[in-house]
């Protein structure tokens, strides 16, 4: 059997993240299908299993920078375990983080402030290289407390019950020890898991739509598969299934006296007539503002979830006015990653667990994009979009959720970014694993994705319409103008902060002084080649003017050649140009 660590440190927190993605991984279509409450949207485990993935990723980041520095200098500090190897505050921080900006849905959202108040124990002290016992005792405790006080209106028979007993359970483990800081992590997870499988069990008991449908509660069920990964991180072994005693589907004879149709499913929140929007989105806003917009969002809607803190939250609400709770956000802060899922009649969202699934579309397309002005310009004409922040790509299970939602046979996935090929492919292959026909056509800019969606037509045959938006992308030529960040050696020279910078081909071709100049040179050189139309995508920083002057620019400089403008929001680049 492998060497298990003995107390909580980074290599653990590392062990940790991974197991839970493979045991959510495992679990999630059960957890998708017991999916109730606070509506029966059949997303729970998908949803977690995201969260989590983003963790994931983050403690790896961590892992791989201190490995960098430590084949860089050769040394390792008091608090580290070896070369390279970040502390325990390093790990559980990036762990923290990275499920706040991943966190989806309710349940996520949960997920990811228990990952927070865990870690704000555990972090307490930034030197410490590892913790014990009583260590993981106090952040299991301060994780369900902290969980709960993020929920608006916390209901039991939910996640927050299941942690709550996992933090009680886990606090009389191991009482007996000689040293309670250097107790044995193993017991005290061990505790907390066998905890949360007995809450787990008892939740349809305490919710009556859990019981009526005859399941248990989904957020609790995903809790239970991330604590047994911690059992299985101190111990080396998996809780067996006999043991949980925890089954996704209650007996009969303890659902109650006859199980309800689809239109009898659940009270309240999970009912039809409930909510029209899901809506989340990321914050930067102060506490003041925070506690200012849950007021404020709480008279909006239901299922209120807000949780972070240190100037970034991540905002859960289930409302019928998504704009007003968009709003909201923008008067506490700089809300941004704005995901808004509309719970449409006959959707999944609106049925019980009996309603008979939405039939799926024939074909669809799912684009990555940079900013939300082209998100919007994508969503008219008919894709599914998955938001890209600056320096925070969107990972494979994004995109795999990206393609379960536009509900489609046939879907053609765009990346729009040459970085992301290997992530959209690592996508397209599981999406194909659960049986949809996926497409990749890889495209480099949102100017390429633009070409291809122009024409682009459903009714042709999937070969067909996948051949001619990769001919289109293919045929378009792209450039983008950008602020260099910081000085830097580039195909045309050395650059230095705040010089202006023409990209041809993701080559710097041109280093300027002046937005507007600098482009208009790169239009000039891409035009040279010959063209038909010009495409240009305006970010918000770009200056006013510049794009009635390239229009010029093109009118009486090259005759026949058109010219079709876009706004690419707050979040787009400065300025994109297409030449097809």
């Amino acid at each position: 059997m492998p060497q298990v660590p003995q107390t909580f440190d980074a290599l653990a927190v590392r062990t940790w993240c991974g197991l839970a993605l493979q045991a959510l991984g495992r679990a999630r279509a059960e957890i998708d299908a017991i999916n109730v409450y606070p509506v029966a949207d059949g997303d729970t485990g998908t949803n977690l299993y995201l969260t989590v993935e983003s963790a994931a990723t983050a403690v790896e980041a961590v892992f791989a920078g201190h490995d960098a520095m430590g084949a860089v200098g050769g040394g390792s500090d008091a608090a580290s375990a070896g070369p390279g190897r970040p502390t325990l505050a390093d790990a559980v921080q990036a762990m923290a983080h990275g499920a706040l900006i991943g966190a989806r849905g309710n349940s996520g959202t949960i997920l990811a402030q228990l990952l927070r108040g865990m870690a704000q124990v555990l972090a307490a002290d930034s030197e410490t290289a590892h913790t014990g016992g009583q260590g993981l005792r106090l952040a299991l405790r301060h994780a369900a407390d902290s969980a709960r006080e993020a929920v608006a209106h916390p209901v039991e028979g939910t996640v927050l019950t299941v942690a709550s007993a996992a933090a009680d359970a886990a606090a009389g483990a191991g009482a007996g020890a000689r040293d309670e800081a250097e107790g044995d992590c193993g017991a005290v997870a061990r505790a907390a898991y066998e905890g949360a499988c007995a809450a787990l069990a008892a939740t349809p008991g305490q919710l009556a739509v859990l019981r009526r449908a005859g399941v248990v509660d989904a957020g609790g069920r995903g809790l239970v598969a991330v604590l047994a990964a911690l059992v299985q991180t101190f111990t080396g072994e998996v809780p067996g299934a006999s043991e949980t005693a925890v089954h996704a589907r209650v007996a009969d004879d303890e659902a109650g006296a006859g199980r309800p149709d689809a239109g009898e499913c659940g009270d309240g929140p999970a009912a039809d007539g409930g909510p029209a929007f899901e809506v989340i989105y990321l914050l930067e806003a102060d506490d003041a503002a925070v506690g200012r917009l849950r007021s404020r969002l709480d008279g909006l809607g239901e299922s209120l979830v807000v949780v972070g803190g240190d100037g970034l939250w991540n905002v859960h609400v289930h409302v019928d006015d998504a704009g007003a709770a968009v709003e909201a956000g923008v008067e506490a802060g700089r809300p941004y990653r704005i995901r808004i899922t509309h719970f449409a009649a006959g959707d999944v969202h609106t049925g019980g667990a009996g309603r008979p699934p939405r039939e799926p579309a024939q074909r669809a397309v799912v684009a990555v994009v940079p900013g939300e002005g082209l998100a919007g310009l994508y969503a008219e004409a008919g894709a599914t979009t998955v938001l890209a922040r600056a320096g925070e790509p969107p990972v494979s299970g994004e995109l795999v959720d990206a393609v379960r939602r536009a509900h489609a046979r046939e879907v053609v996935l765009l990346p729009n970014d040459a970085e992301l090929r290997h992530t959209a492919a690592a996508a397209a292959e599981q999406a194909r694993t659960e049986g949809v026909r996926v497409a990749l056509i890889p495209t480099r800019s949102a100017v390429q994705g633009i070409a291809a969606l122009a024409v682009h037509e459903p009714e042709r045959r999937f070969d067909e319409d996948v051949v001619a938006m990769t001919s289109a992308a293919g045929a378009t030529r792209y450039a983008e103008v950008a602020v260099a960040e910081r000085q830097s050696w580039t195909m045309a020279g050395i650059c230095q902060a705040g010089d202006v910078l023409g990209l041809i081909e993701d080559d710097v071709a041109v280093i300027g002084s002046d937005v507007t100049e600098t482009a208009e040179i790169i239009l000039d050189r891409m035009l040279a080649a010959g063209g038909e139309m010009v495409t240009l995508v305006l970010g918000d920083e770009a200056p006013e003017s510049i794009a009635a002057h390239l229009e010029s620019r093109v009118r009486e400089s090259y005759l026949a050649v058109d010219t079709v403008v876009y706004r690419g929001g707050h979040q787009g680049p400065l300025l994109l140009i297409g030449v097809e």
